[in-house]
């Protein structure tokens, strides 16, 4: 396992070893240097500058899949125990995950995996994908780029980030299960 951040990539990381899920995680130390030629160009309209980095190389049977994760805490703010599911990324994000996919080409997509942290376990009912990490509860939640892209609104522009309204959302993300059974049991994986 290398060297992760984020308690929401460690959780990610752990889920896809203990599904024996295959990927290689991104070295995010370093900005990586893209090809100096036009379709390459960085999200600025540069071509051979750098680029963000997403997170993770996943394979898989139909497709292979270039994940940049996202973590959120859910609080529990309504009656049911649920909070709001938020879906912002940086415009940044969306720009980058556009060249990687073009860089990739044919047989990857690319797309967010939102990292639900929950104060308790959550319900059944609102996550197919659970995870149980360190002592802490995720939920996933995978929304794949062009879909994204396509239907993104402005979150703030002062901060340059963009989000999915709850319905787009609700209605775009799945789960990411790429191992395999349709309704997976929660998964203790540390």
């Amino acid at each position: 396992m290398s060297a992760r951040r984020h308690h929401y990539e460690r959780a990610f990381e752990a889920y896809l070893r203990a599904r024996r899920i295959p990927y290689v995680s991104v070295d995010e130390a370093r900005k990586a240097l893209i090809p100096n030629a036009p379709l390459f160009a960085d999200p600025t309209g540069e071509a051979g500058g750098s680029l963000k980095s997403f997170d993770f190389v996943v394979y898989g049977a139909e497709a292979n899949l270039l994940v940049d994760i996202k973590g959120r805490k859910v609080q529990a703010r309504r009656r049911d125990g649920t909070g709001r599911l938020e879906s912002w990324v940086t415009e940044d994000d969306v720009a980058s995950l556009r060249v990687w996919q073009r860089l990739f080409g044919e047989g990857f997509r690319a797309g967010f995996v939102f990292v639900y942290w929950c104060e308790e376990q959550p319900p059944d009912a609102l996550f197919q994908e659970i995870i149980e990490h360190r002592g802490r509860w995720y939920a996933l939640r995978a929304v794949l780029l062009d879909d994204y892209a396509e239907r993104m609104t402005p979150r703030s522009r002062r901060w340059r980030t963009v989000h999915l309204p709850s319905a787009a959302f609700e209605r775009l993300s799945r789960p990411f299960c790429a191992a395999g059974s349709p309704r997976p049991e929660p998964v203790r994986v540390g």
